[in-house]
């Protein structure tokens, strides 16, 4: 068994690293129409140094971009759902798939301080989407129980 999956959610954030990175990003919701438009054009997709995220079900395409390769794109998504300014938080644990409780605890401590986030879980860390106005409440909030803020 793995050691960290006997710890409890408070210790685990106790090894946490906070990480914000420094570029702004914007979440689109795309008709499949506009999606398949954008993959018609590689030179529009993203900066492959850059995170960003898709994720297709059955209603929308959800793309998560930096403001710079947004920019590219703006043109050929005008009807989109758009949200902007927005900061990728990266909660730097190597999680295994069976922790139960840590982003519910982490969610939990924002929502007490009134911040709204989304949370984003990749295959080994999880990732928060934060509004600018709110990373610095967030990042104080946090700070009291985390390992560290980078």
């Amino acid at each position: 068994m793995d050691p960290k999956a006997e710890k409890t959610v408070s210790d685990l954030l106790r090894e946490t690293a906070v990480e914000v990175l420094p570029a702004t990003f914007v979440l689109l919701g795309l008709s499949h129409q506009n999606w398949v438009r954008i993959l018609e054009n590689p030179e529009l997709s993203p900066n492959a140094e850059s995170p960003f995220l898709v994720f297709r079900d059955g209603r929308e395409v959800t793309l998560l971009l930096e403001e710079i390769d947004y920019q590219r794109i703006q043109h050929l998504v005008r009807d989109a759902k758009i949200e902007r300014g927005f900061r990728l938080v990266t909660l730097n644990l190597e999680l295994h798939w069976n922790v139960v409780g840590y982003l519910a605890r982490v969610t939990e401590i924002l929502a007490a301080s009134g911040i709204p986030v989304g949370a984003l879980s990749a295959f080994s860390r999880d990732h928060l989407l934060i509004k600018q106005d709110d990373l610095g409440t967030a990042l104080r909030v946090l700070g009291e129980h985390v390992k560290e803020l980078c």
